[in-house]
């Protein structure tokens, strides 16, 4: 199918911040990008999602900055002002409702996955599905309400499984529809092919089941 992509710019604090849309047409879907910036893999996820009829916005988190390795990452993520991150998120959600009918799916890459679980428990009602790759957050999991689905590693020096774990307890404790899917041997970052930590088999399995996931609760 034919999609429209377009750079758009969100008004937030008076400030603008770039956003990438990719539209197929059907429900929306907020993705929101890891520690490195919206780089050109993260826009290539919102085309594919669009291929499959999604609306997909994924905001700027980074101000135009794109690491290349974990310091310079790291660096972006110090310097970082959270409380213009968040309202940008939350600027980039309120744009994509304004576009689409009914809830919206939420997927987030690590630290983004990070701000989805901030998304699907502070605004519930507008959230029908979340998708979390590789990142957790403290968020009050009892007021999420959307279906939950998790890609992680089985032993990722980033995201230890102990709090993985603990997330979807709570999850389940709170009577949150949460499914988290393991994925053996590889390493944080793997559905991502511009990094070592790449692992294409993984990647294809936890994409098929996003879809399929995403296709069924939106």
């Amino acid at each position: 199918m034919s999609i429209q992509t377009s750079e758009i710019q969100l008004s937030v604090n008076d400030k603008k911040v770039n956003a990438y849309l990719a539209n197929g047409g059907g429900p929306g879907v907020l993705l929101l990008h890891a520690w490195w910036g919206l780089k050109p893999f993260f826009k290539q996820v919102c085309d594919r999602l669009a291929e499959q009829g999604f609306t997909v916005l994924a905001p700027d988190m980074r101000n135009g900055q794109i690491a290349k390795t974990i310091d310079e990452a790291k660096e972006l993520m110090e310097k970082s002002d959270s409380q213009l991150v968040g309202d940008t998120v939350m600027a980039a959600k309120e744009y994509l409702r304004s576009m689409v009918k009914g809830k919206i799916g939420l997927v987030g890459f690590s630290m983004g996955a990070g701000w989805a679980l901030i998304v699907a428990s502070t605004t519930p009602e507008q959230v029908g599905a979340t998708v979390l790759f590789y990142g957790n957050e403290y968020a009050d999991y009892g007021k999420v309400t959307s279906k939950v689905m998790g890609h992680y590693s089985d032993n990722d020096e980033w995201e230890p499984n102990e709090y993985v774990e603990k997330t979807f307890a709570e999850f389940k404790s709170a009577g949150v529809d949460a499914t988290l899917h393991t994925y053996p041997g590889v390493g944080h970052w793997f559905v991502e092919s511009d990094r070592p930590e790449y692992d294409s088999a993984s990647a294809q399995l936890a994409w098929d089941r996003t879809i399929e996931f995403l296709r069924a609760t939106l």
